[in-house]
């Protein structure tokens, strides 16, 4: 993220420009919930927040916050919990700049997280805009149409407070980030929170004010698909691009940018060629990488959507990197290859930090953009490998290699028919591949693996018995991992999870699961107490792509399969 944190001026007219096109909600004084004044109408307003309160945890913050609204009109209500979201990350926006002035000259590692929290906290303003637009124009039924959107929405916030705080590592830096946390950020998460349980909790919404609608249950689901088995946010043209690249000669495809090494394209570095997507550009940008290893950092901002990168194969077209906690960077910038813009694809690249164990925390690919995906790509690193950062994402035929913690995030992600390499990790280090940072209960965020080979790398093989290597670990308060129909290695521990730490053990409202999955590694009679283990199929369904992806049929297209619901139960 390095030089891309946007100037405190240009901060400040966004907000104030947010500010100004937030929904308008109709408050009434305190002590004066109905405009009539009689009994009858406070009793229906009383039991219209008590039921639109169901739902959270909170009870008194959830009444604090929509008891002043005096409306008929069940959207308001939304409104206005968005709206109370929004004035706190203003809040916390503002008070992270006043700690830059306070505290920036005297720590390098506090400017930079500062600088970072003021980034994401400008993404979560964004994400908080288009909530509120989005319930300003819409019909309460469409709404609860497309509550996942505004989930998708609302928890992208959460997961932006939540690397705010990531940030601050050190005792030195604990005391600048006990005072943001307590003097804005903790509001944050505490209300975007209870907009997120006000969402999920619609059918509440519904019957408090008496309208009778034919409700599907809602479910945590990640993204649609067609019938060719690829994301209905892929257009048509989009899916017959990807069928040509696998092609010979690439089915005659013209990319609008040729990045080779050796002068034979336009540009000779896979930023310049990014960097040349053109202002209002409409359609897929298609940036073709010649086989090379590139070793460059590349961020692709959020004013360059639907962006198509591919290469010659993970092989072949290499993006290589080695920035790493160790060394003094925070994790969120030690990423090689970064994607805030939504609707990005990637085909046959491998993205890799060769930071090692030595290195720590070493992103090699972090995602941020909604709608993401790819497809046969190979990331290649050791703790911290892929950052599945926020919103929802998809993977499907690529290989994923790393030690500790090495697909992490806060968002919405499905790796299917991949192969998970776990490798040897430093002396004293244990393996585990999942960390999911869910911290709210109604967040729609997990991560979950289905047909995938979880194995061992070369380099551990022999070692793979007495290294410990585990499933997963919470993250955060309500972690989930969900692993169905696995191929799952003798690597992995009897127990399969282990606590976050000693000190925040994250055990108690985690979700880590299991379905279907067979190999030595995947006996669950000695799971770790506080996993789910073992569930029926009428639970792990909801997992598959029939339902987690919208999907009724997957079919293979352009050289990548896909497998329909169940493959083995």
């Amino acid at each position: 993220m390095n030089g891309k944190i946007l100037g405190s001026a240009v901060s400040l007219i966004l907000v104030v420009g947010v500010v100004i096109g937030v929904v308008a909600v109709v408050q009434s004084p305190k002590g004066n919930s109905n405009n009539g004044g009689g009994g009858s109408g406070l009793s229906n307003h009383n039991r219209a927040v008590a039921s639109l309160c169901q739902n959270s945890d909170d009870q008194k913050l959830c009444h604090d916050v929509l008891s002043p609204v005096n409306s008929t009109d069940p959207k308001d209500y939304i409104a206005t919990v968005v709206k109370t979201s929004m004035d706190s990350v203003i809040k916390a926006f503002n008070m992270s700049d006043q700690l830059t002035v306070e505290h920036g000259n005297k720590s390098t590692g506090v400017k930079m997280a500062l600088d970072d929290c003021k980034d994401l906290l400008q993404s979560a303003i964004q994400e908080l805009d288009a909530s509120g637009v989005f319930v300003q124009q819409s019909s309460i039924q469409d709404v609860n149409t497309r509550a996942a959107e505004l989930k998708n929405w609302l928890g992208a916030v959460v997961a932006y407070q939540q690397s705010c705080l990531d940030g601050f590592n050190t005792d030195g830096e604990k005391q600048v980030q006990e005072q943001l946390q307590t003097g804005s950020l903790d509001n944050v998460e505490k209300l975007t929170g209870l907009a997120l349980d006000i969402v999920s909790g619609i059918a509440h919404i519904l019957s408090a004010f008496d309208l009778n609608l034919a409700l599907k249950p809602a479910s945590r689901r990640l993204l649609e698909v067609d019938h060719e088995g690829y994301p209905t946010w892929l257009s048509s043209a989009d899916r017959k691009l990807l069928g040509k690249l696998d092609e010979p000669n690439q089915g005659g495809i013209l990319p609008h940018a040729i990045v080779a090494q050796d002068g034979s394209g336009q540009f000779k570095t896979i930023l310049d060629a990014i960097n040349s997507y053109p202002k209002k550009h409409q359609g897929r940008f298609l940036i073709y990488v010649k086989a090379g290893i590139y070793d460059e950092y590349i961020l692709v901002d959020k004013k360059k959507p639907n962006i198509l990168l591919y290469g010659d194969g993970p092989t072949k077209t290499i993006i290589t990197g080695n920035k790493n906690f160790n060394a003094g960077v925070k994790t969120i910038r030690t990423a090689t290859f970064s994607t805030a813009a939504d609707d990005f694809i990637a085909k046959s690249i491998a993205f890799e930090n060769t930071a090692g164990w030595e290195g720590h925390q070493a992103v090699a690919l972090r995602v941020q953009g909604d709608r993401s995906a790819f497809f046969d790509c190979a990331l290649r690193g050791y703790q911290d490998t892929l950052y599945a950062h926020a919103h929802r994402q998809f993977y499907r035929n690529c290989e994923i290699s790393g030690t500790i913690d090495f697909i992490f995030g806060y968002s919405s992600t499905l790796i299917q028919n991949s192969k998970i390499l776990v490798r040897k990790p430093g002396p004293n280090q244990q393996n585990i591949v999942v960390a999911d940072g869910t911290g709210q209960k109604s967040m729609p965020t997990g991560i979950v693996l289905q047909n995938c080979q979880i194995m061992a790398d070369a380099e551990l093989v022999a070692d793979r018995l007495t290294v410990k290597s585990y499933l997963a670990r919470p993250w955060k308060a309500f972690s989930r991992a969900v692993f169905i129909e696995n191929d799952i290695g003798d690597l992995i521990q009897p127990d399969g999870y282990i606590p976050w730490n000693t000190v925040e053990p994250n055990t108690e409202n985690c979700y880590f699961a299991e379905f279907g999955n067979t190999g030595p590694g995947s006996v669950v009679k000695a799971r770790a107490p506080f996993a789910k283990g073992l569930i029926s199929k009428e639970e792990a369904t909801q997992f598959t792509a029939e339902n987690w992806l919208q999907a009724s049929t997957w079919l293979p297209a352009a050289g990548i399969p896909f497998d329909a619901s169940f493959t083995k139960a």
